[in-house]
């Protein structure tokens, strides 16, 4: 089985669809697309995902897009370590916390969001990071607050196995940290990345570990 990555080194969403795809011990080749340069609306991509976006993950013959759609079709496919726990309020809660990241937090200050932000309403660089830094701020405050409240945190966003809410945490801490975030007021999300940066399986999968990296 051939497994091919679409993405870009710098890319969260790709972030953590590497994460996943090394938690889950599978081999696969990286093809990368800078997005800065726009290479993600040329021909070649856009053939395997009309979007634009990515990751794209590219798996014998059949593509899939969307980074939380293909880490719960890898879930599902390879199914230890799970990434959600087997009880249905529990995988709720993970669900919650991770689509809090992946779908309030990180769209936001996206780079197609922060080139609008730029090439259309003319913000300099210090007013985009600022823009950014609001959004995720608004979102860690109350990420913080579930996670320090909630009896079902541990080691990890959810117990003592990394899962789908961490593989969502810690792109999202690393984009924090380009636009200068303040991560003093997060103590347990700071607590919970190094957890998992001290596996390597998260190490392996960040960006400055990347062939495309620059």
């Amino acid at each position: 089985m051939t497994t091919t990555l679409h993405g870009y080194f710098r890319s969260s969403a790709a972030y953590r669809t590497r994460i996943a795809l090394n938690l889950k011990g599978i081999a696969y080749d990286q093809r990368s697309y800078h997005l800065r340069k726009g290479e993600q609306y040329g021909a070649a991509f856009l053939r395997l995902n009309p979007v634009g976006l990515v990751p794209a993950l590219e798996e014998n013959g059949h593509v899939l897009t969307q980074s939380l759609a293909i880490i719960e079709y890898l879930d599902e496919t390879h199914p230890d370590p799970a990434f959600l726990p087997k009880e249905p309020l529990q995988r709720a809660r993970v669900r919650a916390l991770a689509l809090a990241i992946a779908c309030d937090i990180h769209p936001i200050n996206n780079t197609r969001v922060l080139g609008y932000l730029e090439n259309k309403l003319g913000l300099d660089q210090a007013a985009r990071d600022a823009w950014a830094r609001n959004w995720i701020e608004i979102g860690f405050r109350a990420l913080e607050q579930q996670l320090s409240t909630s009896r079902d945190t541990g080691r990890f966003c959810h117990g003592d196995r990394p899962g789908l809410a961490d593989i969502c945490l810690v792109p999202q801490v690393a984009n924090a940290g380009r636009v200068n975030t303040d991560m003093a007021p997060y103590p347990t999300i700071n607590r919970i990345v190094a957890a998992c940066l001290a596996l390597p399986e998260f190490q392996k999968a960040q960006p400055q570990n990347q062939p495309d990296a620059e």
